[in-house]
């Protein structure tokens, strides 16, 4: 079986509006050198699919920056690679006032062209919003076995995690995982089995299934798409028991990015046997840890200057804490500076923020302090 790949970078954006004022959900900056398309991507090519579709909307110049050519996945090709879907107004779109795609639904239909172009048998699906690291392998295998229309990958989650919420999709299934109902989570306790929005969709079902939702004037891929054909069509499920989170506020955010300075759930998302997560490559010189700093319980990423002290906290690259400064159980991304005897707690701060010196900032970590790209404190 042969698949191609497509993902969604921008259906999910209104979730975290702090961090994608000026990017997507797809480019949110993640574990000091990652961005959330990354797990996406790399779930795909370790898989060999080598053909993918990235569907933008708008603010989507940092994730251009971001992919570039695709080599760092080694999607730099010929035949396949990366291919951007930019927005265009389509036919559907001329009978609503000329606005782009909101849904997962009216996305796939502005980009027909690329769906019904593909020679592959298989579409798999993927949204940005989740961070996990699938091995698609063993998926594609079950979905071929069982002659499946569309396969939904599930995960089981604590019902108190922040991987669910009012929008997630609670399948069940009979004992042979077919699908027989789905719906929003409404409140189950204990372990909930939940769509992780990846999917893979046989490729002449899914040019069906959209055009079929275009010609009676449906949105949604899950309730118009899957639901409403859970009878006619096979629809199977696959069980994922790796490290999962979903962005859906910037509460989610801090709490996914803080699970990973625990060891072992670094091992369950960066180290599973032959699925290695990609990103881009930036060259800069080793982090320098100046006599006198003290850092415990981090990770720090190269080309930073700690003269502090750092604990329980990500720093993404080139970031500078300064001598006297105390950063507790915060985020910091790319080139942060944090100045003097400056106190942070539960602080997320996003690109080229400047905290001058003698600043003492605290959050929560069901409310973290945010600090927008390019302020200064």
């Amino acid at each position: 079986m042969t698949a191609a790949g497509l993902i969604f970078s921008n259906i999910h954006d209104a979730a975290v509006p702090e961090l994608t004022g000026r990017r997507t959900m797809a480019s949110i900056p993640f574990a000091g050198r990652y961005r959330l398309i990354d797990f996406a991507l790399s779930s795909m090519v370790n898989s060999g699919v080598t053909k993918v579709g990235i569907i933008t909307h708008y603010n989507y110049r940092s994730l251009l920056d971001h992919l570039g050519n695709g080599k760092d996945w080694d999607l730099a090709r010929r035949q396949g690679g990366i291919k951007i879907l930019p927005p265009f107004i389509t036919a559907y779109d001329n009978t609503t006032a000329g606005r782009l795609y909101t849904t997962r639904l009216e996305a796939l239909m502005g980009v027909m062209n690329f769906i019904d172009h593909c020679p592959e048998d298989t579409i798999v699906l993927s949204d940005c919003d989740v961070i996990c690291n699938v091995d698609l392998q063993p998926v594609m295998a079950a979905h071929e076995r069982t002659g499946a229309d569309i396969t939904l990958v599930t995960a089981d989650v604590p019902a108190g995690e922040n991987a669910i919420d009012s929008h997630a999709e609670v399948p069940v299934t009979d004992k042979d995982g077919r699908l027989i109902d789905i719906a929003p989570y409404a409140g189950q306790t204990g372990t909930v089995t939940i769509c992780t929005d990846i999917l893979l969709v046989r490729r002449t079902y899914l040019r069906q299934a959209v055009q079929s939702a275009v010609s009676h004037g449906y949105r949604s891929f899950y309730r118009d798409v899957v639901w409403r054909n859970r009878e006619q069509a096979r629809i199977f499920t696959y069980g994922y028991d790796g490290f999962f989170a979903r962005v859906n506020s910037l509460a989610s955010y801090f709490s996914a990015t803080m699970r990973l300075l625990d060891h072992d759930e670094r091992v369950r998302l960066f180290y599973r046997h032959d699925q290695p997560i990609f990103t881009k490559i930036r060259n800069s010189a080793p982090t320098r840890y100046v006599p006198g700093c003290r850092v415990t319980g981090s990770l720090v990423a190269d080309g930073c200057i700690i003269e502090g002290t750092v604990e329980n906290s990500v720093l993404f690259r080139g970031v500078k804490v300064g001598r006297g400064a105390v950063v507790r159980n915060a985020i910091l991304m790319q080139d942060t500076v944090v100045g003097d005897n400056t106190r942070l707690s539960c602080v997320i701060t996003d690109k080229n923020a400047v905290i001058r010196d003698g600043r003492e900032l605290c959050g929560h970590e069901t409310l973290p302090f945010y600090i927008d790209k390019g302020m200064t404190v």
